[in-house]
């Protein structure tokens, strides 16, 4: 039997991205919350438009947002 050739690189890119979208669900609306899932922090943030920002952050760039948040935070 004859198979035609195929191009792994071009099937692994489009089963990833099946796989990534599937494993990654939108993020709704909601409170502005930070998490810990294994060795990174999650933060959620609302945004005006509706939906929210998502971002992993170790702990040392969280350390870092902290620092920086803070020297503009007034009490």
């Amino acid at each position: 039997m004859s198979v035609g050739r195929i191009n792994w690189t071009e099937l692994d890119f489009a089963t990833k991205g099946a796989a990534m979208a599937a494993m990654k669900p939108r993020t709704g609306d909601g409170p502005m919350e930070a998490v810990k899932e294994g060795r990174l922090i999650i933060v959620r943030v609302p945004l005006e438009g509706g939906g929210r920002l998502v971002v992993s952050v170790n702990d040392a760039e969280a350390k870092e947002l902290h620092d920086v948040l803070s020297g503009v935070v007034s009490a």
